[in-house]
């Protein structure tokens, strides 16, 4: 699994959280920039990469992948 950070605009936030498995539900907070906001997510590895081209083509932008060491449950 990747832990996944990224960028979203506001107005394209829903169709990025849907493309999004998440534990449960992906975390969003608010950015300093109105109109955006930050999405944190984990993915499974074997999804990644149409995933990621998924969000880049909702305009998800600066995204960055981090590996997970360990996920306590």
């Amino acid at each position: 699994s990747k832990y996944v950070l990224l960028n979203a605009p506001n107005d394209r936030l829903q169709d990025i959280i849907d493309i999004l498995p998440g534990m449960k539900s992906p975390t969003v907070l608010p950015l300093a920039k109105e109109g955006w906001s930050s999405v944190h997510s984990v993915i499974s590895k074997n999804q990644f990469w149409d995933i990621i081209d998924e969000l880049k083509k909702k305009g998800a932008q600066g995204i960055l992948v981090c590996p997970i060491e360990k996920m306590v449950l």
